[in-house]
């Protein structure tokens, strides 16, 4: 049988009109017989109608498969076949369907269902993948029992749940625990793995594996101790065990994203697992223990509990992001870890809430799911789960996902389910808390306060803005964290959580002998934009005095931001009382030197041209860097006299070890080393490149000579030592862009996509090259749409091979109305010419569609 020909018209999906699929799958049997490009994939399913479905068509997902025969009962049919899958009449009563396919691994350049990396077979199945591998019932609502056959020369033949049987050219594996098809994977190649053992609290001996490819061994280590971290918080935490005999993971060089949470089988973007001091940083470490956090904790937060539907994505993206934060701030530094989430939240979350891709947590539609693994659903939505503990406390959270566990085990369920089991063991009303799933946006949260008779009164009005398709916005349940502290610093009130559930609501403390000096919002306690009327004094004040660590962060970051912005409109000097104020917490060696690393960490020039923005003014790119620059060097000087030593302080004895202080130490050794390059012509970060002896202290000392136009010699070194490995190579990608000088970082990063080393095929190169463009501020945004162009380019080039990259990458256009007419222009035009590409994705025309259109 023929393909079908290509669907035309992108079709657009609506929660509203969910309806179950008509049939039970009771079991899948699938063999793969493995050839790079004529793969055959051959399906027994077994059906069985429901009594109350009210739509029993038998329709069954399909894109790409040729379809060489298809039986029901053995009796072989023919079906009608779309360019979306097949229909076919079906008995009223049990039956056993089956299908032989034959399906080109390799020449998936989209990554998507089966597809081969550097030879080996690898599967990506979310969100809609396995339509690509064989005819299924392919939505997350549909969950069965899987049992696999891989036939092929491969030397390790994987897919999930337990081992079967194995011998000469053949692997066989049984998962008894019923999953999506999303979650189906499979891996086969000449891997080698590193194996470990973790005994679960109940006793049972897990097996558990990191696979790679030869020559990797030796970054597996952190991985593995990780997961058995994770392994072991959970259990303590949650109260969950792990349900296998085995534990997969297999390192893959060419993947969309992290990683992949399929059941007992995950599979990992090679960044995201491999580690080594030599060849990883800290900040690389760190995101390994949380990515393997994050989808080992999936195992029960979206593989034993799946979503009902795509639209419910966030219950368990949100859940489990919120979880491995969890995990990450009881590992490291949970001060440090809070205020990365705000700064992370801010400069990609909000950006997307205030602007044309603006969406619900909860989404009411798509036309491409894959557009919709977001910020908005795994960040903001892990804000929401942080809330709603807030909101009912840290026993009462426990309880209800203790009920959540209980009541929905082996179930597809929906937002409705997961508030349900809240409302239930708690008795609270929290269908007002809801809407931060239904309502697009960022509340915008504006304070004031009066003081009498020693009551101190706060009044908050809460507004959000409209978004693309909802101009009302009803009041938020917001939790707002809140304490009182005296003039000379001490604490009046400690942490108190105000509920606000109105659009206007005060609050009072009585009882005090003067009027205090509020600490509001701290620990980032909602996500929502403070309006508040401060002086720098006061900002000034809670920097030096504040207990609570994310609003004594958040006082630094405003009178940084305040600096900036006076600078860049009118001209001003760097505010000498910041520049003091830095002074002093950069010395004070009591502080975590994590936390004075963040401090010292500049807001982004893309955050000033927002607060610009806001104010309604035209951010002028060029402007926001050249401030950014007078700033650093300003503040370079003023410390002039004791950088060398305060960086001398800071160097690490020993070897080198990725722990939170290790990694704190290193933090505010870069960030000296930095400021310390501006005075010293580079010397100390010469001396400190020839001496690294891991990956952080060699990349930062790089970093900081390129961006001071010294690192010619140092960049060809790095580049003769770690031609070989693809993934340091990345670094040095990414860094030739991030460190060019504005007008010269599209040239650098053209130059870059006809290097040798350049694939575009590769998701992890192209985004160190074309990521960090997007990210160079004022590179980017080149008045002569130097920038604009390249990316366009890049990406009209890639949406024929991979629309998933491409469609994501197309964000980097998405706040282009905030600046002056001749750049909206030229992103225009950009925007226009990537729509009216011959053959576009739905994916990019979809994301193309709503940045053009907002």
């Amino acid at each position: 049988m023929n393909d079908a020909a290509p669907a035309t018209q992108p079709e657009t999906f609506y929660l509203k009109d969910y309806t179950p699929f008509g049939f039970d799958v009771d079991s899948v049997e699938l063999i793969f017989r493995l050839a790079p490009d004529t793969t055959r994939v051959l399906s027994k399913i077994h059906f069985t109608p429901k009594p109350d479905a009210a739509d029993r068509t038998f329709f069954l997902h399909g894109e790409q498969l040729s379809l060489i025969s298809a039986r029901i009962d053995g009796a072989e049919v023919t079906p009608e076949l779309t360019a979306s899958g097949l229909t076919c009449d079906v008995p009223d009563q049990p039956f056993v369907w089956g299908a032989e396919v034959e399906i080109n691994p390799q020449a998936n350049t989209a990554l998507e269902g089966l597809y081969m990396s550097n030879g080996m077979y690898c599967t990506q199945c979310e969100a809609e993948g396995f339509r690509k591998i064989t005819y299924y019932p392919d939505r997350p609502d549909v969950m069965s029992t899987f049992s696999v056959r891989i036939e092929g020369d491969e030397k390790v033949m994987l897919s999930n749940g337990n081992p079967v049987d194995t011998g000469g050219g053949f692997a066989e594996w049984h998962d008894p625990w019923p999953k999506p098809a999303y979650l189906f994977a499979l891996v086969a190649g000449d891997l080698v793995n590193h194996p470990d053992r973790f005994t679960t609290r109940s006793g049972k001996e897990v097996l558990l594996n990191i696979w790679v490819r030869p020559g990797d061994e030796h970054k597996c280590d952190f991985g593995m101790n990780a997961l058995k971290k994770s392994m072991a918080w959970d259990e303590e935490v949650y109260g969950r065990e792990y349900d296998l005999d085995v534990f997969n993971i297999v390192a893959v060089d060419d993947f969309n994203m992290g990683a992949m949470e399929n059941k007992g089988l995950n599979i990992f973007n090679s960044s995201c697992v491999l580690a080594s001091p030599e060849t990883s940083t800290d900040s690389n470490f760190e995101r390994i223990e949380a990515i393997i956090a994050h989808e080992y904790f999936h195992n029960w937060t979206g593989n034993r509990i799946t979503c009902r539907d795509w639209f419910q994505l966030c219950l368990k993206e949100g859940l489990t992001v919120y979880r491995d934060a969890q995990f990450t701030a009881d590992m490291r530094s949970a001060p440090v870890k809070r205020i990365e989430d705000a700064i992370d939240l801010r400069a990609r979350q909000f950006p997307e809430d205030n602007g044309p891709l603006a969406h619900p947590v909860r989404p009411e539609s798509f036309q491409e799911i894959n557009n919709f693994y977001t910020a908005t659903v795994y960040e903001k939505g892990a804000e929401v789960i942080g809330m709603l503990k807030r909101l009912v406390g840290d026993a009462a959270y426990y309880t209800a996902v203790d009920l959540y566990f209980d009541r929905h085990d082996g179930q597809a369920c929906t937002i409705e389910d997961w508030i349900k089991v809240f409302e239930d063991s708690t008795g609270r009303d929290l269908q007002q808390f809801k809407t931060w799933y239904s309502q697009a946006g960022t509340p915008r949260l504006k304070v004031s306060e009066t003081f009498a008779d020693g009551t101190y009164t706060l009044t908050f009005r809460q507004s959000t803005p409209p978004t693309p398709g909802q101009d009302h916005k009803d009041p938020k349940v917001i939790p707002i964290a809140v304490g009182l502290l005296s003039a000379e610093g001490a604490e009046l009130v400690p942490t108190t959580v105000l509920e606000m559930t109105q659009a206007e609501q005060s609050f009072s403390f009585e009882g005090l002998d003067a009027q205090p000096v509020p600490s509001i919002l701290r620990d980032f306690s909602a996500p929502v934009i403070l309006d508040r009327e401060t002086s720098a004094q006061e900002r000034a004040f809670l920097l030096a005095h504040d207990t609570d660590p994310f609003t004594r962060w958040e006082a630094g970051r405003e009178l940084a931001k305040a600096s900036r912005i006076a600078m860049v409109k009118d001209g001003a000097s760097p505010d000498a009382a910041y520049l003091e104020a830095l002074k002093t917490l950069v010395r004070d060696d009591t502080l975590d030197p994590a936390f004075r690393a963040l401090v010292l960490s500049p807001p982004s020039e893309s955050e000033i041209a927002q607060a610009l923005a806001d104010q309604g003014v035209t951010p002028d790119p060029d402007a926001i860097h050249d401030a950014a620059e007078t700033f650093a060097q300003t503040l370079a000087q003023s410390l002039s006299d004791s950088l060398p030593r305060l960086f001398a302080a800071t160097l690490v004895d020993g070897p080198y070890q990725p722990d939170a202080i290790g990694a704190g130490s290193r933090a505010l050794n870069g960030r000296l080393l930095g400021l310390l390059t501006r005075i010293d012509g580079g010397e100390a970060a010469a001396r400190q490149y020839e001496e690294a002896d891991n990956m952080t202290v060699q990349n930062t000392a790089l970093a900081c000579l390129l961006k001071a136009e010294k690192g010619e010699s140092q960049s060809r070194a790095f580049f003769e030592q770690w031609q070989d490995d693809r993934l340091v190579m990345d670094k040095w990608f990414a860094l030739q862009v991030a460190t060019a000088r504005p007008e010269r970082a599209p040239t650098v990063a053209a130059e870059l996509t006809k290097h040798r080393l350049f694939t575009i095929k590769n998701p992890n190169r192209f985004r160190a090259v074309m990521g960090a463009l997007s990210m160079n501020h004022a590179g980017f945004h080149q008045a002569d749409g130097s920038g604009y162009r390249l990316l366009a380019d890049q990406l009209i080039a890639l949406d024929a091979l991979n629309p998933q990259t491409t469609a994501r990458m197309c964000t980097a256009f998405q706040t282009w109305k905030r600046y002056d007419d001749a750049r909206q222009a030229l992103m225009l035009a950009e925007l226009e010419r990537i729509k009216s590409t011959s053959g576009l994705s739905r994916d990019t025309n979809e994301m193309v569609s709503r940045i053009l259109d907002a």
